[in-house]
């Protein structure tokens, strides 16, 4: 089997530098949502480089219609669950719906994600206003995971969950927010329902790595939330997804089809993008 189809040999602690390293070699970076310690025990098993505990968390194991009731204590304790079954990949957690409002509040939020949490980087969703607080966290040492696209925090901005930058205007504008997040002092850019094509643009003029959710195969690494890549989630899977579970029969021979086709350039397929 060629060695880009294996997991990592080494058990060294993936790090920001790695993610930064991956990119510049072409490496692609997988990476798995999770929300406790036994998911997180088979993602480190099976070779994940990066385990994000996301506010998906809201849908898929609190059964909200939306990521915006969740709260920093919810966040807290699942990526304090999640840290207790990792040992190498890099653990971010998301900044829930206006913890991140003001400078103030999103530091003091960070750093309960990252001392009683166990985070060793924070996600927050968007542009504009937010890149006083990506610049502020990044001065005080806490790394920061951006998020453009579809931002689930804003679904009642966007009347639903919409493919976003798929007017040529909107693109321009979504390729201008990926390069205010990088210089605020983003060190990894999620890149949720955006066109293929879009995202291989941004992909190409940023240098830190970009993780695609819906965004194609172009972009620096692959994120999918695990109850969707396992089948779990109820009702119509997204477009972006696909069921790792149904061809292998196990959690732990999913999540490593998964990062094997993620590898190998076989995940997402021309029929997960927009």
């Amino acid at each position: 089997m060629p060695s880009y189809l294996k997991p990592p040999a080494s058990k060294t602690p993936v790090t920001v530098p790695r993610l930064i390293e991956m990119k510049a070699s072409g490496d692609k970076i997988v990476v798995l949502t999770c929300y406790d310690a036994s998911f997180a025990a088979h993602c480190e098993a099976e070779g994940i480089d990066v385990v994000l505990v996301g506010d998906s968390l809201g849908n898929v194991v609190q059964g909200r219609d939306s990521t915006l009731p969740v709260t920093l204590d919810d966040m807290v304790y699942h990526t304090a669950a999640v840290k207790r079954g990792l040992a190498t990949p890099l653990l971010i957690a998301d900044l829930p719906f206006m913890t991140y409002r003001d400078i103030d509040t999103a530091l003091r939020s960070s750093a309960r994600l990252v001392a009683e949490g166990g985070a060793a980087m924070v996600k927050l969703e968007g542009a504009d206003y937010v890149l006083d607080a990506i610049h502020a966290l990044d001065r005080r040492q806490i790394p920061v995971c951006a998020h453009l696209g579809l931002t689930p925090q804003s679904v009642h901005k966007f009347g639903g969950y919409r493919v976003q930058g798929k007017t040529k205007s909107a693109a321009e504008r979504l390729i201008a927010d990926a390069q205010a997040v990088e210089a605020a002092g983003a060190s990894l850019l999620v890149l949720e329902c955006v066109p293929a094509a879009v995202a291989k643009s941004i992909t190409a003029q940023l240098r830190i790595p970009t993780i695609g959710i819906g965004a194609g195969i172009d972009c620096d690494g692959q994120v999918l939330v695990l109850y969707d890549m396992l089948g779990i989630t109820p009702g119509k899977r997204p477009k972006f997804s696909r069921d790792f579970l149904a061809a292998t029969g196990s959690i732990s021979e999913a999540i490593a089809a998964y990062a094997k086709a993620v590898r190998g350039g076989k995940f997402p397929a021309a029929d997960h993008a927009f």
